[in-house]
């Protein structure tokens, strides 16, 4: 113990000897401690906390599934997701909400139930005049849903999953704790690293579930009991509706988990831009939500909830911010003291090795050694471009809509 003391006395002594570099390279060192600590203590917590890995009860809940579709713009892949539905081992309701397409996908889903009328125990269509955006139509369907008894399904026209998807949910169901279940994602067309972030996002969430709950939930495939939520626990202009949903969930007293065995396939944009403004406006919704709930960071009826919101607020907020305020000491230290000491040079090689991983990772390059490294400042990058467009007062909640995404699928499924 006693020389780790002597050895940050050194440290610190040297790093001081010259007042503009040394306290720059500590305030640098300070700032990435703080970004970097709350990803490698969530990572190592949620690791062991899975340990106790969620067991799928063998019962199966009795409650009538409602699938919630809200679809715009759909009409190259429409009838495959009708289909997939349709194709699972039971028979559900289905609810679907346009949010005023301009091209032919109502007329699709009208000609497809028409040619199979068995398909679906009942069906709604519901048209908005307006494109709000995906929320919006969320909570459409929620209000039009409020006195449907059961579990609702929420997924997206471009996720597809197995045809005993919804047995495995109801089976969930049977646990009267458990208010809401999310699929785990198994992405087509992803860069590499995509697969690195993706495993580390899976881990994160299935320990969160493991531990309490996860505030973060797929909205590609997410089923909830009717009655749990209202449309009022919704902010029609911020997306991350699955999160949403899933953190009003667990904040009414239910837990919400992602199983990790509940698996869905659907395709991300083919190019890098495109996959990175997708994660950029998913980032500013779980900014948003986080923000919104910031009251429970702390709170002691939540407990152990608690502790996994506000873990998530500092890698969500507080981490970019302080990368980014790292980073500009590192410029700065950079053009105004030349590292003359051993400490100042292996400094200088930690940031190469950090520009390098962030380089590899946003240009789309797989380099062993460099994906994690890189996989993290990439994401902090995002939340960082989302912290900057909320703060100008941009939203970015309306819907996208990807034709490479479309086009894939129509060819593939």
């Amino acid at each position: 113990m006693l020389w780790m003391v002597g050895v940050l006395f050194k440290t610190v002594t040297s790093l001081c000897d010259t007042m503009a570099g040394g306290w720059l390279a500590l305030g640098e060192l300070g700032l990435a401690i703080i970004g970097f600590a709350p990803f490698a203590l969530h990572r190592l917590q949620a690791g062991h906390w899975a340990k106790n890995k969620l067991s799928i009860p063998k019962q199966i809940s009795n409650n009538k599934i409602t699938v919630l579709l809200p679809v715009w713009n759909e009409g190259l892949i429409i009838e495959k997701k009708l289909s997939d539905i349709a194709s699972q081992s039971l028979k559900v309701e289905l609810l679907v909400v346009d949010s005023a397409s301009t091209d032919n996908t109502v007329e699709k889903i009208q000609n497809w139930l028409r040619d199979y009328p068995n398909a679906f125990s009942d069906h709604s269509i519901i048209q908005m005049k307006e494109r709000k955006g995906k929320t919006p139509a969320v909570m459409l369907g929620l209000d039009f849903l409020s006195d449907k008894k059961g579990i609702i399904v929420m997924t997206d026209a471009d996720a597809f999953f197995p045809s005993n998807a919804f047995e495995r949910i109801l089976r969930w169901f049977s646990d009267s704790t458990i208010g809401a279940v999310g699929g785990t994602p198994n992405r087509k067309g992803a860069i590499s690293a995509e697969e690195t972030y993706r495993d580390i996002y899976t881990m994160l969430r299935v320990g969160e579930s493991a531990y309490d709950s996860t505030p973060f939930l797929e909205g590609s495939l997410l089923a909830w009991r009717s009655g749990k939520i209202d449309s009022s626990d919704l902010y029609p202009t911020a997306n991350a509706d699955d999160a949403q949903i899933a953190t009003a969930i667990r904040l009414g007293g239910l837990r919400s988990i992602q199983d990790p065995g509940l698996i869905f396939e659907d395709q991300m944009p083919s190019t890098l831009k495109g996959q990175r403004r997708q994660k950029v406006r998913r980032a500013q919704g779980l900014i948003r939500l986080l923000v919104r709930n910031r009251k429970y960071w702390f709170s002691s009826r939540l407990s152990r909830f608690s502790v996994i919101l506000r873990r998530n607020a500092w890698m969500h907020i507080i981490s970019p911010l302080a990368i980014t305020g790292g980073g500009l000491l590192a410029i700065l230290r950079n053009l105004t003291y030349l590292p003359e000491t051993n400490l100042m040079g292996l400094l200088s090689i930690v940031e190469l090795y950090s520009i390098a991983s962030w380089a590899s990772v946003r240009f789309g390059y797989s380099i062993f050694g460099l994906k994690t490294a890189g996989t993290i400042l990439v994401g902090l990058e995002n939340l960082m471009a989302a912290i900057i467009a909320t703060g100008r007062g941009r939203s970015l909640h309306m819907w996208e809509q990807h034709s490479d995404i479309r086009k894939k699928i129509s060819e593939e499924y």
